[in-house]
């Protein structure tokens, strides 16, 4: 049988991990072991024609996707984890395999179309909960937002400093949020997570990493608790928090949800807020916190309904001003890359079919 003039092992693997299965799963897809499927991936064997084809027709690619190398892809240790010590490893796995496609794809974009400067300060590794405040400060008066202000968007003000922001449905749920540490950062909202505030601070927390912790392997519970501290400092700077915030002796509820409304940040959050800046003790803290289970508002708090959601706008507004100055470019893009519509889709989280000018032609994958 006719062998395939080159084949990329690599590229085998992030098509798999894309489509989130073992080597046993692809094997009883193409009828092969799962020995073999290792082979194809390390280099040891090259696939016959109609094996390279029927792992294209499995994996949703292009046969020309495995005939091109894969250079400087996203490693697990260039990303940051909320629950690192749990996650499955092959989750992990999964994980920075999305974040490689996202950028493979964003590369592609930016042939095409200008992106906005990547423009994230870099504080050193704090070593003290005061060090993270000020790197939340700087961050903030970076970015022109002030001190005195909410952040009325900040999914906004992270793709405006060149961050792409995209979501992973199909395992977001077993890995909170993540960013990924690149030339042009990477971070990822949990679709499980309803509220946006919740969502809002995620976020927040997300951007910690991003600007404190540069070359860093985090997920262990010194980092993620200075990224939750940035967030707090981030979404609620200290000097107008001092002000605004409710004390005394009996917890003022109408207040600190009035903050909620004003701050877009969730009242578990704030009472946090409150209590590591000492305007509540360690039995208020936990009163509040007992209240709030108490009220089954522990993961849904009252107003949450009234909150709207924050929508990542980088990637579909460039891919609009792409297909504004031609066209199909969109699909021209994804072919070239070798990927099919679905897995564009599955990859970047929003349909193909979102710009008109790109409905499905008849076409399928390796033909």
């Amino acid at each position: 049988m006719p062998k395939t003039s080159t084949f990329s092992g690599d590229k085998l693997r992030l098509a798999r991990l894309l489509a989130t299965w073992s080597l046993d799963e692809l094997g009883e897809r193409v009828g092969a072991s799962r020995q073999y499927l290792h082979q194809l991936e390390t280099g040891a064997k090259e696939p016959t024609f109609e094996m390279a084809e029927a792992l294209a027709v499995s994996l949703r690619v292009e046969r020309s996707f495995f005939l091109t190398p894969l250079s400087n892809a996203v490693r697990e240790d260039d990303c940051h984890f909320r629950k690192y010590f749990t996650a499955p490893r092959a989750v992990m796995a999964q994980a920075a395999a999305r974040g490689t496609a996202v950028e493979l794809l964003v590369n592609a974009l930016e042939q095409r179309v200008r992106l906005p400067t990547v423009n994230f300060p870099e504080f050193a590794a704090p070593r003290s909960m005061e060090e993270v405040e000020r790197a939340a400060e700087g961050a903030r008066m970076h970015w022109g937002l002030g001190l005195d202000a909410p952040i009325v968007n900040i999914t906004r003000v992270l793709e405006n400093a060149g961050a792409v922001v995209v979501h992973f449905a199909d395992i977001s749920d077993r890995i909170d949020a993540l960013s990924i540490a690149r030339r042009r950062p990477i971070i990822v909202r949990s679709q499980a997570k309803a509220a946006a505030v919740r969502l809002r601070f995620d976020l927040a927390h997300e951007c910690g990493h991003l600007v404190m912790h540069q070359g860093m392997v985090t997920g262990d519970h010194e980092t993620e608790e200075q990224a939750h501290r940035f967030a707090s400092a981030f979404l609620l700077p200290r000097e107008a928090f001092l002000r605004e915030c409710p004390r005394g002796r009996t917890i003022d509820w109408t207040g600190l949800f009035r903050l909620k409304l004003r701050w877009k940040v969730s009242v578990r959050a704030i009472a946090r807020r409150a209590f590591d800046l000492g305007l509540m003790d360690a039995a208020q803290y936990r009163r509040a916190n007992v209240h709030l289970t108490k009220t089954g508002q522990a993961k849904s708090e009252r107003y949450d309904e009234e909150m709207l959601q924050e929508t990542p706008e980088l990637l579909t507004s460039a891919i609009r001003l792409l297909e504004a100055k031609k066209p199909h470019s969109l699909l021209d893009m994804i072919y070239a890359l070798g990927f099919s519509p679905s897995l564009f889709e599955g990859v970047i989280g929003f349909p193909v079919s979102a710009f008109p000018a790109n409905a499905y032609p008849d076409h399928s994958p390796a033909t």
